[in-house]
């Protein structure tokens, strides 16, 4: 099989068909890579790994960061093992809720992710979509004003935070990545460790930044991200059962839509652990990260 790619209608984004994710020579390796590189998000149609082959395959990118349980793989999924669908009361519904805000993974974290891998395996009849937005973009379309605004800012990420805004209260110990050391401290504007690009960091996961009050923080960060997930940065995928996309998380934000809950949404997720070099963050004490009171919600 010859390897092709195909641009989506997107500044991000391609579909690589003629490669077997689970058999991959090193030609076929070198292809993906420089095109993870340059399209920073790849879709791969009717792969259908398991995910001993999907944590194989997310290996050649890097280290596989421990999701739950000192699990490689998990599944992202409102299906429990008796077939039956999470209620809206339960605490991992709750979670999966959260994931249709925008976000980076494991901002929240000392150590962000570098990527993140997905494969299909339950959709639902409509709806259920993987978003991704183009973080490069973003930050090449904001204005000289805007760029001058927010060069040298930082901002702290929490989980306890973004899952509050949907009153959620994330119980300490229950689930992988609760910050213990405080929140992490990332700066709105980075740069990617290999390609150079500037790009935006941001995210549900920003409560906080430093010599701002917290509502005008707040105020920013939802101005940057509206203006950043608008077309043409961004792309939804329409799931089939089998296939597997990767994105960098270095640069690239995604979210979940909504579907009939009443409906199985299975997801195989693994996530390529940051190299220290360039996702490593300071956190920082602060007591508001771990005290967070439910928001109002309408969900």
């Amino acid at each position: 099989m010859k390897p092709t790619t195909t641009p989506v209608d997107a500044t991000l984004g391609a579909t690589i068909t003629g490669v077997d994710l689970a058999n991959l020579d090193d030609a076929a390796w070198r292809f993906v890579e420089d095109a993870f590189l340059e399209y920073a998000l790849l879709i791969f149609p009717g792969q259908d790994l398991s995910a001993d082959e999907q944590v194989a395959f997310s290996n050649r990118f890097g280290d596989i960061e421990i999701l739950r349980e000192n699990a490689k793989s998990v599944p992202i999924s409102n299906q429990k093992p008796d077939g039956s669908v999470l209620n809206p009361d339960e605490y991992r519904f709750k979670t999966l809720r959260g994931n249709e805000g925008w976000h980076l993974d494991s901002t929240y974290m000392p150590i962000a992710a570098k990527a993140g891998v997905l494969t299909a395996k339950v959709v639902p009849s409509q709806g259920g979509e993987t978003e991704l937005a183009d973080m490069r973009a973003a930050y090449e379309a904001l204005d000289d004003a805007m760029k001058e605004r927010i060069q040298g800012l930082s901002a702290y990420h929490s989980l306890y935070a973004s899952q509050a805004k949907i009153g959620h209260i994330v119980e300490p110990g229950s689930g992988y990545g609760y910050h213990t050391m405080g929140a992490p401290l990332r700066p709105l504007v980075k740069t990617h460790p290999i390609t150079g690009r500037k790009s935006l960091c941001l995210g549900r996961h920003i409560y906080s930044i430093p010599g701002m009050a917290d509502d005008e923080a707040v105020s920013l960060v939802d101005e940057l991200i509206d203006f950043a997930c608008q077309p043409p940065r961004t792309y939804a995928h329409h799931w089939t059962p089998g296939d597997l996309i990767i994105w960098d998380n270095r640069c690239v934000m995604h979210r979940a839509r909504p579907y009939d809950f009443s409906e199985a949404r299975v997801m195989q997720a693994t996530r390529i652990a940051g190299e220290a070099s360039s996702e490593l963050a300071p956190t920082v004490a602060d007591e508001r990260a771990g005290a967070f009171e439910p928001a109002t919600t309408n969900r």
